[in-house]
């Protein structure tokens, strides 16, 4: 069949140059898209009284063919064939004869790339959104089993205050229901048709484009012709998406990286989600974890890209817009293949209370000592003075804040009386922190409840 353009053209295209041109590498993917969209530009076609209805029914049947031969793997490429669009209409035209040709009447390129690919992003988004929801539901099962089992907590990767293992579960599940929030968002934006824009100034066929969005399961029609060719908002939408729920997995992963560890010993992973050491016999490597940290570099990555990509486009469409699919589709298969993989991890984590327990010292208690002279009466600046001297005084002693005696604290300051020596107490800890988002037991199960409900 030759270029879909080549009438205007004496000579042929420099080879180099057809295969820098050539999208058809990556664009194979939208195969399904395209055609699903071309049935639905048929029907329109055929509503307008361009298409007869035999020729409509011949067009369609064409590309339900050629849809089964991508389906199996039995397609055949030419050497001509620049992009996904020439390979239906080549091989449509091929099965069908030339009224296969009449199927691009009145649609370009340029609306039916962004078509097929605004479908794809929604197919996309809706795929990572249950992926999305099996790890959360792995942070929950370990939340709900291990609710109230303590565990020191961390700021600046210091001892700070005592948590649970559940809080500190669901403190990662929460980030994650924002990321479906704005892959939900990414979906909206895309859900937005610009088939019937034509290569820029609107086609002139009479379309009812309200009812063909509607049809193709898109939200709406665009209302300029110029931007909805142009438009891809929505692609930088779904890399922010992604490049942000790929900074959530890293954390995530950071943090079971350091728990495994030896020198926190918190948590065992499984063997399905490591690996060993090709020299040192002994290693459990968490290559699992360090690849979901790593490849968030990458999701950040085709987000500026694509950036950088469209911030000087002159024009309604340019070929620039090319490079707008290849890092949408590496996100979407990169966290396609992250996000089961973390939520394995999670599912399969064996915890270690008695390494929790063994690192919960008193020093995680300081900020009670404070309150108690807080509800004593003392302003809160002087009790974190005075709380402080006492840590000093039972460092310069080379002991732990409890084993200070009363008469030790009382040289501070006689603020500190028999009650001080009662907050060293986990439990009791644990249960004061009563408000919404804290640690008591009933503030957890509300916040599990909360949680459940909101992935489901």
């Amino acid at each position: 069949m030759g270029k879909l353009w080549g009438g205007r053209f004496a000579g042929a295209t420099d080879a180099l140059a057809h295969r820098f041109n050539a999208s058809l590498p990556f664009d194979v993917q939208l195969y399904d898209e395209d055609i699903t969209g071309s049935v639905a530009w048929a029907l329109t076609l055929g509503g307008a009284g361009i298409l007869t209805a035999d020729e409509v029914a011949t067009i369609i049947g064409g590309l339900e063919q050629v849809r089964a031969e991508f389906q199996g793997n039995t397609i055949v490429f030419d050497q001509a064939d620049e992009d996904i669009h020439t390979v239906v209409e080549r091989r449509l035209t091929e099965l069908v004869g030339p009224v296969g040709g009449k199927l691009h009447t009145g649609r370009s390129r340029n609306d039916q790339v962004a078509t097929d690919f605004r479908l794809w992003t929604m197919r996309a988004v809706d795929r990572l959104q249950g992926h999305l929801a099996a790890l959360q539901r792995a942070l929950l099962a370990s939340a709900r089993a291990n609710l109230e089992l303590p565990m020191p907590g961390y700021t600046h990767l210091q001892h700070a205050q005592p948590v649970t293992w559940g809080h500190w579960a669901l403190s990662h599940f929460w980030p994650l229901a924002r990321d479906a929030g704005r892959l939900a968002a990414a979906r909206a934006a895309a859900a937005v048709l610009p088939l019937g824009s034509g290569a820029l100034a609107g086609t002139p066929v009479a379309v009812d484009r309200q009812a063909l969005a509607a049809g193709l399961g898109f939200a709406a029609a665009s209302q300029n012709s110029l931007d909805a060719v142009a438009d891809r908002d929505f692609a930088l939408d779904f890399l922010y998406a992604a490049a942000v729920l790929g900074v959530h997995l890293s954390r995530l992963a950071e943090q079971l990286i350091l728990f495994s560890s030896a020198e926190f010993g918190f948590a065992v992973l499984d063997d399905a989600y490591t690996t060993g050491s090709s020299l040192m016999p002994q290693k459990k490597n968490p290559d699992t974890l360090e690849l979901a940290r790593g490849k968030a570099g990458r999701l950040i990555g085709h987000l500026a890209g694509l950036l950088a990509t469209l911030k000087g486009l002159p024009s309604a469409y340019d070929k620039d817009l090319q490079e707008d699919k290849e890092p949408l589709f590496d996100a979407a298969e990169t966290l396609e293949l992250a996000l089961p993989v973390m939520a394995g991890v999670v599912g399969t984590l064996r915890l270690r209370p008695e390494r929790m327990a063994a690192q919960l010292e008193p020093g995680l208690l300081a900020t009670e000592l404070a309150d108690y002279l807080v509800r004593r009466g003392v302003p809160f600046r002087q009790a974190h003075e005075l709380v402080g001297q006492a840590v000093q005084l039972a460092e310069t002693r080379q002991v732990t804040l409890a084993d200070l005696s009363l008469a030790d604290m009382q040289t501070i300051s006689e603020q500190f009386e028999a009650g001080a020596l009662d907050v060293f107490d986990v439990a009791a800890a644990l249960a004061g922190r009563q408000v919404m988002g804290g640690t008591a037991p009933q503030a957890l199960q509300q916040q599990l409840a909360a949680a459940e409900a909101a992935v489901d």
